[in-house]
């Protein structure tokens, strides 16, 4: 702590702290961009691209800051130009058209810097430029530093829509009138400004990491553009701060100690962020692994109890579960109402009843979707249900069950169960030329509506006529109406007789 305080009475740390913190806000934000967008290959190929301009700058004007940024910038959007042309005129693959301009442009300048370095006077250290020299920053370069940060983020501020429908609809964006080509150079231009912002305090190897690193942890911590851009800055921030501290503290170089720090960052986000890290998926998985074996011993027992009698040694056995995996989920059935009993005894409540019944609904469901729609067979469609069943939310299955047609059966000729009550003598149980008439009771308001659309009334008498097809046909005093296979299976009939 003592060094830290001593450090920071000087003019040359705060000037480092200073244009470090502006770096880790710009970058962060920019990269924001750059990761969504696939570009930290061309982020790279940027940062090492723009030697050959400050050896150029060197030679014509020397030593100058502004002569550096100029020089930078143009070498920068040469790169940028060539590797587009070269995508977008030659059968090279983009990935490759970036290496091959890059790797040629950084060799042209370390050979510069090398010959030029020979001369005498001349104090051209490519280490500086490699790794930067934050602890030299002087305020012609904090100047610099400021102008670009400010000029960065006001542009993604100004032209953050045009950015956002280019970097997630490039297509729309077109329609809209937006330019995507020239929202890609106008990035270029941002990046290239950065680039040589970070030139003195991370240098061209670290910039890249400052780049995509912030992004990326903050794509883990949100899914809004918006906090993504605000969470990576404030992770460029803290890491070039607290990189530039350590470097402080440890002697070392400060640019790989902010690369390093952001990295430390990221693995923080990735093992404990609140939705997309490890350790969330891990309880997540196996939350979901608890809630699949508490199903399965539902739909056992309810298997088990339509069959025979219904006791904890015979389900034990159905489900293959170890004492403490059944003891659990016997309890939890119990503290959910859905089971009761004690010792040997068991029974479902309705409560159980009607969750085990969603569950063989939607086994049978997805069975028969993969058979009519997948064209898989009878054979190869079980396991895949046993595990997608728990998985198919309420509104899905309603879904699958319009698609195909609400069929009464599933593949294997068992019974699809309905959603919802179930009618106390549905219309469709009839035999043909039984007679009946249609129950004051329907088991909820909107089959009363569909019947009344087909002029079916309480009380209105029928014989059935047919019962092949899709529908079912019923013949009323003076008419036939049909009514569909999924309506006549809902609908309470009463005063059944033959005819």
């Amino acid at each position: 702590m003592q060094e830290l305080i001593e450090a920071f009475q000087q003019e040359w740390a705060i000037r480092a702290l200073i244009a470090s913190s502006m770096v880790g806000i710009m970058c962060g934000a920019l990269g924001c961009f750059i990761v969504l967008r696939n570009m930290a290959l061309i982020g790279d190929a940027l940062a090492h691209a723009i030697l050959p301009g400050v050896v150029i700058a060197f030679v014509l004007v020397g030593y100058s800051t502004l002569g550096f940024f100029t020089g930078a910038v143009l070498a920068g959007l040469t790169t940028a130009i060539g590797i587009t042309w070269i995508q977008q005129n030659v059968k090279t693959k983009n990935d490759a058209a970036i290496g091959i301009v890059f790797t040629a442009m950084f060799s042209i300048g370390v050979i510069g810097i090398s010959y030029i370095s020979h001369n005498e006077g001349v104090h051209l250290d490519l280490k500086d430029f490699l790794f930067g020299n934050t602890l030299g920053v002087y305020n012609e370069d904090l100047i610099l530093t400021a102008a670009i940060c400010i000029y960065v983020l006001i542009s993604l501020w100004l032209f953050y829509r045009y950015l956002f429908v280019s970097t997630f609809q490039a297509v729309i964006a077109e329609t809209m009138g937006v330019s995507v080509s020239v929202i890609h150079y106008f990035l270029m231009l941002l990046l290239s400004f950065a680039v040589v912002a970070s030139l003195q305090t991370v240098g061209v190897i670290q910039v890249v990491a400052m780049l995509i690193t912030p992004a990326s942890t903050a794509l883990l911590l949100s899914n809004r553009l918006k906090w993504v851009i605000f969470i990576a800055s404030v992770v460029g921030l803290v890491s070039a701060v607290l990189g530039l501290l350590l470097a402080i503290v440890f002697s070392t170089t400060p640019g790989p100690a902010m690369a390093i720090t952001a990295t430390f960052i990221y693995l923080l986000a990735v093992f404990f962020s609140p939705q997309k890290g490890l350790v969330f998926r891990f309880f997540q998985k196996r939350k979901l692994r608890d809630r699949i074996q508490l199903e399965d011993t539902l739909k056992q027992a309810h298997r088990l109890a339509q069959k025979e009698t219904l006791t904890r040694t015979a389900l034990k056995a159905r489900l293959g579960f170890g004492n403490n995996t059944f003891n659990k989920n016997l309890q939890t059935l119990k503290n959910r109402a859905w089971a009761e009993g004690t010792g040997e005894s068991l029974q479902l409540t309705v409560l159980g009843e009607k969750e085990a019944t969603r569950l063989v609904r939607a086994h049978r469901l997805w069975e028969t979707y993969l058979v009519r729609k997948m064209g898989l067979t009878e054979e190869q469609i079980h396991e895949d249900a046993e595990k997608y069943e728990h998985l198919l939310s309420d509104e899905l299955l309603d879904e699958v069950d319009r698609t195909l047609g609400f069929p009464p059966l599933d593949p294997h000729g068992s019974p699809i169960p309905l959603k919802g009550p179930v009618p106390d003598f549905p219309l469709n149980t009839l035999k043909k030329n039984q007679q009946a008439c249609i129950a004051e009771n329907q088991i909820d308001e909107h089959i009363s509506t569909q019947l009344w659309q087909h002029s079916l009334l309480p009380g209105t008498p029928f014989i059935m006529q047919d019962m092949e097809g899709e529908s079912v046909e019923l013949l009323l005093a003076d008419r036939l109406i049909k009514i569909p296979n999924h309506l006549a299976r809902r609908v309470n009939v009463a005063n059944i007789a033959d005819n």
